[in-house]
């Protein structure tokens, strides 16, 4: 506060960061506004470097955002690489970016219902009205993940997996559909993960065989192996590519549990509280 900053408070029974986003911008007085989420720190170029790109019909624009404490955990190392995307033109943008004011004011800004995936949203609002997102090829923030423990990881990505069934949905009848590929991909995946060694082990018993278990063993391995060839240019690292390929795989299994939860919550009225995987 004393460096002039204004402080919002919400009193409200069912917090979102779509709400308190909502209150940032609005408050704010500029021709641009930028969103940081409350775990980052950034970088002090993003900024001046960056409003040059917001012109003509560029409506966010947003850059690298990389772990700050890698090294703490294999949960940090891995989910470090999710942050590595290909710069150019982008579906959507993460807790971090710059905004223009004047599309935050065109669609009335981000959605306050959503618990999880309100950037997305606004994102995908935007595209059908013929903005342009830019993911830029510049540091933007440092991020404190603070994934200690499989629990938390776990949690992380069930508030995914409710993004993922809540946004989708809204789009669903929509001319261009979202998180759509995602949700059914998803839900694919994540049958298979939890059922395939059930089947697997079911199937060692009845045979009186290991073959069952060592072919999907197997199976697994090999689709490890590919899929860490196929993102071998976010890391020269082999053991690093390898661990962000379990991830990449063992993740759709919580996901999956996130999209039931919301289903299962919708079913009942019910809508579900903040997903908070670590503490303040």
């Amino acid at each position: 506060m004393r460096f002039g900053a204004t402080i919002a408070l919400l009193t409200v029974a069912h917090p979102t960061a779509a709400l308190g986003r909502n209150a940032g911008w609005r408050l704010a007085k500029g021709a641009y506004v930028l969103f940081l989420d409350g775990d980052t720190v950034l970088h002090p170029q993003f900024v001046v470097q960056s409003l040059p790109d917001l012109k003509k019909n560029t409506a966010v624009v947003w850059g690298h955002r990389r772990e700050l404490y890698p090294e703490a955990s294999v949960y940090q190392r891995a989910l470090d690489l999710d942050w590595i995307y290909a710069a150019g033109k982008s579906d959507f943008c993460g807790g971090d970016a710059l905004f223009r004011r004047d599309v935050l004011e065109r669609t009335n800004g981000f959605d306050a219902s959503l618990i999880a995936g309100e950037e997305p949203e606004l994102c995908r609002r935007l595209l059908e009205l013929g903005y342009v997102i830019q993911h830029v090829d510049r540091a933007m923030t440092g991020h404190d993940l603070g994934i200690t423990h499989f629990a938390q990881y776990w949690q992380r990505a069930m508030r995914t997996g409710y993004a993922y069934a809540e946004v989708s949905e809204r789009f669903a009848t929509s001319p261009n559909p979202f998180w759509q590929w995602e949700s059914r991909g998803n839900r694919r995946r994540g049958v298979i993960l939890i059922l395939s060694p059930v089947l697997a082990g079911v199937a060692a018993v009845l045979l009186a065989s290991l073959w069952p278990l060592l072919t999907w063993s197997m199976s697994l391995c090999i689709l490890i192996v590919r899929t860490a060839w196929r993102v071998r240019w976010k890391t020269k690292s082999l053991n690093l590519l390898l661990l962000y390929s379990v991830h990449s795989h063992l993740q759709h299994i919580p996901i999956y549990l996130g999209q039931l939860q919301y289903r299962r919550k919708k079913q009942h009225g019910r809508q579900a509280d903040l997903f908070k995987y670590k503490k303040p």
